[in-house]
């Protein structure tokens, strides 16, 4: 009997085994979603791509070809005043203001002020307010002759992402052309925020921004707000003449922040101005597609929904507002341009202030041009 025992755990194992094989298979069986044999990876890598496919063509359609019903169920406008516009445009601005969301940031010390080391020649100063744990800091700089008893305007110059408050008052830059001497040289004072440069950052604080459903623009508008509140109590500055001139991401905060900043009464909108709906869901060889580039920062919840640039021009509306292009510029198709342009003209024609917009498209690059911006501010802030 001992002689056999070897033999018996030998069948023992085996009937266990089998029965264990059995059981999985029939698991397998049972269960369609926890198959025997993985997908091949080229099936699988099909199937997704498909998906995809299907989610982009969805949402595709939904932004560009849903735009205009959605558009025409939220905007409800009234061109009979310009009261009456305002007030019937009420409820989409304070969407906008939902869309940037600005966070309530408290002032918790006094503006500082000191000489800029590299702007000297101008007189220029570093001006620095503490928000809690946030600092609006700007360049700060006056014309010769504004005084107590001459007031000037202000112009806020707004940097792009690849530069700085001081890159509107550099010499050397091409894209800037020195345009905040140029506005010196005019008569203006000029106030240049500092906003957060380059892209790798902006993406990364744009992420912990969505987590609190706030945006950087957002932020970086009421530090702005902030600024405001103590420059314009300098009694060299006149606070009812202040308008803004934006460089590519300082364009955008100029169309972002007019429409909730109503202290600004004019505005210069360079390199930034777009087919909104194309620029960010369409990719083209004609222009750059915020699509295929790695700048999520450029994109907020909620902004599609009814605001492309001509409808967020009806919250600027009835300020005046120059849009600048250069026709190189890869930003944007000119053409498109001029086509979105020409319907956001349309809110200033029904209100018979057509002479409050202007399109400059010129032969150049991704860039802002003093031929028409010093004219243009001149025109509506000078006395």
């Amino acid at each position: 009997m001992k002689k056999n025992l070897p033999f018996t755990f030998i069948c023992l194992f085996f009937f266990i085994s089998g029965q264990l094989f059995l059981n999985h298979d029939l698991q397998a069986q049972a269960d369609p979603d926890n198959p025997v044999e993985e997908m091949p990876g080229i099936l699988e890598e099909q199937r997704t791509e498909a998906y995809k496919n299907q989610l982009e063509k969805f949402l595709r359609e939904w932004i560009i070809e849903g735009y205009p019903e959605r558009a025409d169920d939220a905007w409800t406008r009234d061109y009979t005043s310009i009261e009456s516009f305002e007030k019937s445009v009420a409820s989409n601005r304070e969407r906008w203001r939902a869309v940037l969301n600005p966070p309530e940031l408290k002032k918790t010390g006094v503006l500082s002020k000191e000489p800029h080391p590299y702007l000297k020649d101008i007189d220029a100063e570093w001006i620095k307010l503490s928000l809690g744990p946030v600092i609006a800091e700007a360049v700060l700089a006056f014309p010769k002759g504004a005084e107590k008893d001459h007031p000037v305007p202000l112009i806020i110059t707004q940097h792009g992402i690849g530069s700085s408050p001081e890159t509107p008052f550099s010499l050397e830059n091409e894209a800037y052309h020195a345009y905040a001497r140029e506005l010196l040289e005019a008569g203006f004072a000029v106030l240049s925020p500092m906003n957060l440069r380059s892209i790798e950052r902006r993406n990364y604080i744009e992420r912990l921004c969505r987590l609190v459903n706030t945006t950087l623009p957002g932020i970086e508008l009421t530090r702005l707000q902030h600024l405001l509140d103590e420059v314009l109590a300098d009694p060299r500055i006149d606070a009812e003449r202040v308008a803004i001139w934006g460089v590519s991401l300082g364009g955008m905060a100029t169309m972002f922040w007019m429409p909730l900043e109503p202290r600004i009464k004019a505005g210069v909108v360079s390199a930034w101005f777009n087919h909104r709906l194309n620029k960010m869901a369409v990719p083209d060889e004609r222009y750059v597609s915020f699509l295929v580039v790695n700048e999520e920062h450029a994109f907020f919840r909620g902004w599609l929904t009814e605001f492309t640039d001509h409808d967020v021009v009806s919250l600027i509306c009835p300020r005046p507002l120059l849009i600048q292009h250069g026709e190189n510029d890869r930003i944007a198709w000119w053409p498109q341009v001029a086509e979105e342009f020409n319907i956001a003209r349309t809110h200033y024609e029904r209100l018979g202030i057509a002479d409050r917009i202007e399109l400059d498209i010129f032969k150049g690059n991704h860039e802002s041009r003093i031929e028409t911006g010093i004219p243009f501010l001149i025109r509506w802030l000078m006395p």
